[in-house]
């Protein structure tokens, strides 16, 4: 795509019709869409049962440290029957690097008992059983029904809520009411492509403390526009991951991913928060 000149919204329009923001906000995603055409889940994972744990293991950490610690969890306990089965000392101790250990050992160990007693080993493809494993809510129901299974789903994590409302797209901070907002918003088909662009969006350029504003490629679309960084040059500093010349989370990233892999666990490096 070629770069556009970033633009901010124009002053003082008029207030925004229900009809205008549903027409606004699926620009946006069009438009996030050329930005990141390579955006993806961001945790490393082979089949559904790696992806269900890495989910929950990046709970209150990020994504990189999480795929620096599964390597080492999957040689281990590669299987579901072999997880229910683990000391949980063990366990502990190789998912120590992700923070909460012993609650997350429990509800891996919780979940891996599950899914060997009531589901056959096989992580299930609907919504309404993956949320009864313990430790598993809607949010990692739904990464892992969107990018194992192709259930559409929206993943209402801490980036893409606070995308949702500097959008404007809704005002509400509970994840559920999100969802279900942003949900009446999009085609079904779009739901977990465009989560997978809003995150993507949210960790590179609109970030919690200090969006870089000036160099984001729909800040004309952006209600928002302004709370963080203008300068576009200084707003080019805040880039983060392949946006800011930066690694990716991934150590096994798509093909198609234009940045460099994440560098494996041990190794030096000076890490760029999620």
């Amino acid at each position: 795509m070629a770069e556009s000149k970033v633009e901010p919204p124009v002053k003082g329009r008029k207030p925004e019709s229900h009809l205008g923001m549903v027409r606004r906000a699926r620009k946006i995603n069009r438009e996030l869409a050329e930005v990141y055409p390579y955006a993806h889940p961001e945790l490393d994972f082979e089949n559904p049962f790696e992806l269900l744990v890495a989910t929950v293991l990046s709970a209150q950490t990020t994504d990189l440290r999480v795929n620096q610690t599964t390597p080492a969890l999957f040689a281990k306990y590669p299987t579901p029957e072999d997880m229910a089965a683990a000391v949980p000392e063990e366990l502990e101790e190789i998912i120590r690097p992700t923070g909460f250990f012993r609650a997350k050992a429990r509800s891996l160990i919780g979940l891996s008992i599950a899914l060997r007693d009531n589901f056959g080993g096989e992580v299930p493809g609907r919504l309404v059983d993956l949320v009864t494993l313990p430790g598993v809510g809607r949010k990692t129901a739904n990464v892992v029904l969107g990018n194992v299974f192709g259930v559409p789903g929206i993943t209402v994590d801490t980036h893409f809520g606070r995308l949702a409302r500097r959008f404007g797209w809704t005002t509400d901070e509970d994840p559920v009411k999100v969802e279900a907002t942003v949900a009446e918003i999009f085609p079904k088909s779009e739901w977990t492509m465009l989560s997978h662009r809003v995150v993507f969006h949210g960790r590179r350029i609109c970030h919690a403390r200090r969006p870089a504003c000036g160099a984001c490629p729909i800040a004309a679309l952006c209600p928002s526009y302004g709370v963080g960084e203008t300068d576009p040059e200084k707003a080019a500093k805040l880039l983060k991951y392949e946006k800011g010349g930066q690694p990716g989370q991934r150590l096994k990233p798509p093909a198609d991913y234009p940045g460099e892999p994440a560098p494996p666990a041990g190794t030096v490096t000076v890490e760029v928060s999620g």
